[in-house]
């Protein structure tokens, strides 16, 4: 079964002969390989390019491997890479006239010097590169800086909501149900049982995702920083920072775990694209405040695999959800902090007031309230009074689990359904 990823096929579209290698990157089971092998390739067919001129090829193909005179089964139990020499000669091989080629090359990091190889392609002008790779460098943001500078990077989440649903067989509040539990890992949106989803995704996150980082830092074991993703995922959307994190090492897990190691293992998994640190943003004093700040998931079934599917908390992954959202639409998130100032018993106290996300992209700004409920009218105020306090006109949008169609208060406030949001790709303007 195809499941379109149109949004990012479009953006390796537009990037097409622009002069740079294109470098689609994202946690591993994301649907990078896909992407540049099946929709992308099939889109250049499409467009009437000759098939000779699409060279793929896939470093983790015993396959292709054989084409030029590498043994997979060696390279592996050698733990050496693919001699880039062989590699080179074959391209020349393929390459047989002036025109221009597309190169799909796939799994990279396994290929000697690929840096080089890559770059000395992008001075040939007959040459359109796209690689994807999932080693630990790849699966990092460092990895354009291997590119000096000619890097151009394609960020793949896992599937959206809209996405999840095209190939979904049931009803929205059933697909809603399923992909706040089991999020959307192409290979778990596919499986047909619960028990299929659960186990591929604890097996994918202790035995993939954790290895990664652990293979690439040097850490001796994965036993803190994985004790350390637990205590993230138990808290997702809530503030933290190190020393709050630390501390509950000390007195949960009673581990002496400091505050310094803490902020350096959410780094690593930040930047193995497991999670996202979202920092705070004041509104009014237009500054970003360093901590605390907010942690989400890349993948919400990952981070309740992880938990062995112990805390489905509605809320908190509906937040969740509606952040990656926001990313895939290629906004960027901040959390907002209003300050405010109030008098009471004739003393006057500061208070900040939260908006669950403030999107950016270009002169366009939305605030997102994520509501799972609202109740009555006391609800409503209590959302909505950071937004009466920010005094700018900004769209604001409250998002509440219940089915509804857009609804718009006397204030200008929009209130939609958290599954209509997500279907629909104009939601914001709506």
């Amino acid at each position: 079964m195809e499941i379109k990823r149109d949004r990012y096929l479009n953006q390796l579209i537009v990037r097409k002969q622009n002069g740079f290698i294109k470098v689609i990157t994202g946690i591993r089971r994301c649907g990078k390989s896909y992407l540049l092998n099946t929709l992308f390739y099939d889109h250049l067919i499409a467009e009437g390019i000759d098939e000779s001129h699409i060279i793929k090829f896939a470093f983790d193909s015993a396959d292709d491997l054989r084409k030029i005179g590498e043994d997979l089964w060696k390279i592996d139990e050698e733990n050496r890479k693919v001699d880039p020499v062989k590699f080179m000669d074959y391209i020349s091989s393929c390459v047989t006239d002036g025109s221009l080629y597309y190169l799909l090359l796939d799994e990279v990091q396994k290929l000697g010097s690929f840096e080089s190889v890559l770059n000395g392609y992008l001075r040939k002008s007959n040459m359109d590169v796209y690689v994807t790779g999932s080693n630990s460098k790849f699966l990092s943001h460092d990895i354009l800086t291997e590119f000096e500078g000619r890097g151009d990077e394609v960020h793949v989440l896992p599937l959206s909501f809209s996405e999840f649903y095209s190939v979904y067989d049931g009803s929205k509040d059933e697909a809603f149900d399923d992909y706040m539990v089991y999020g959307g890992l192409p290979a778990a949106a596919l499986m047909q049982t619960e028990e299929q989803k659960s186990k591929y995704l604890i097996t994918q996150i202790q035995n993939v995702y954790l290895r990664d980082i652990v293979r690439r830092y040097n850490l001796q074991s994965d036993e803190d920083i994985g004790e350390l993703l637990d205590i993230l995922a138990s808290g997702i959307s809530t503030l933290t920072n190190p020393r709050k994190l630390s501390n509950t090492f000390k007195s949960v897990k009673n581990s002496g775990i400091c505050e310094t190691t803490v902020a350096k293992y959410i780094s690593h998994l930040e930047e193995a694209f497991l999670i996202s640190k979202v920092k705070r943003y004041d509104v009014k004093g237009k500054r970003y405040i360093d901590t605390p700040y907010k942690v989400y998931f890349e993948d919400v079934g990952l981070r309740n695999a992880r938990l062995n599917f112990r805390q489905i908390e509605p809320t908190h992954l509906m937040e969740n959800i509606i952040y990656n959202e926001l990313r895939y639409r290629g906004y960027n998130v901040d959390v907002g902090v209003v300050e405010v100032r109030e008098r009471k018993d004739g003393k006057e106290t500061k208070k900040q007031l939260e908006i669950d996300f403030i999107a950016n992209q270009g002169s366009r700004r939305y605030y997102i309230q994520s509501a799972y409920e609202i109740p009555n009218d006391a609800k409503w105020e209590q959302e909505t009074r950071s937004f009466d306090k920010t005094n700018d006109s900004f769209k604001k949008i409250i998002v509440v689990e219940r089915s509804m169609k857009p609804r718009r208060d006397d204030k200008g406030y929009v209130m939609i359904g958290v599954k209509e949001f997500l279907l629909n790709e104009n939601s914001l303007e709506m």
